[in-house]
């Protein structure tokens, strides 16, 4: 069949993409045409295969899926990818869709969301878990944390202490201060602790 999607599906987990394949083999007009288990081997694949759209996971192997989905980009503009995490972190998220991902599903959703996510994609829309649209629209008008306060909530969330932060960065203690009373402010969050606990879950940092 002429229509049919090609798709290439990038996860690390034998058994999802078994599942995906098994999901698929009921639409007529999808086929996977490849598979890949690390961030390089997706991009290997594509250039092969040249599918019409791609299923990446974020949490790849030797490359990440972002860093991945990049690279592919880079070289073939037009490449369509959905984006398939565990993680609906509205961070996350924002960054893929700024890396020029058509798509975020939370594979939790995949039985009800993938086969429609596939065919809008291809068609030149967007798909966006609804999980993952609310994420994004629920801090979409908070103050973002700039790159010194994700650097001292880095260290936080290695446990150092505000003395310990600004002998690692070489600033003073007042101006440490400073940078966490403003990350707990942005945050929303009661203290250190929970600030670090609030910037993983969102995809802020990574542990």
């Amino acid at each position: 069949m002429t229509n049919t999607i090609r798709i290439l599906t990038v996860d690390d987990h034998p058994l999802l993409r078994q599942g995906i394949a098994s999901l698929l083999t009921h639409e007529a007009d999808m086929s996977v045409v490849a598979e890949a288990t690390t961030g390089r081997e997706a991009v290997e694949q594509f250039r092969i295969h040249r599918p019409d759209v791609t299923l990446m996971d974020l949490q790849l192997p030797e490359m990440s899926g972002l860093d991945a989905m990049i690279a592919i980009r880079g070289e073939f503009p037009d490449a369509r990818i959905i984006v398939l995490t565990t993680y609906s972190g509205d961070v996350q998220v924002v960054r893929a869709l700024k890396a020029g991902a058509h798509g975020y599903l939370l594979k939790s959703m995949l039985r009800k969301e993938l086969v429609d996510a596939i065919r809008a994609v291809h068609t030149g829309r967007k798909a966006l878990s609804a999980e993952a649209s609310f994420k994004v629209a629920e801090h979409a008008m908070t103050d973002a944390l700039s790159p010194a306060e994700i650097r001292v909530l880095r260290l936080i969330s290695e446990g150092q202490s505000n003395k310990e932060i600004a002998e690692t960065l070489g600033l003073t203690l007042d101006t440490v201060k400073g940078q966490v009373r403003n990350i707990l402010s942005k945050l929303g969050a009661n203290d250190r602790a929970h600030a670090a606990m609030i910037a993983v879950k969102r995809g802020i940092i990574e542990l």
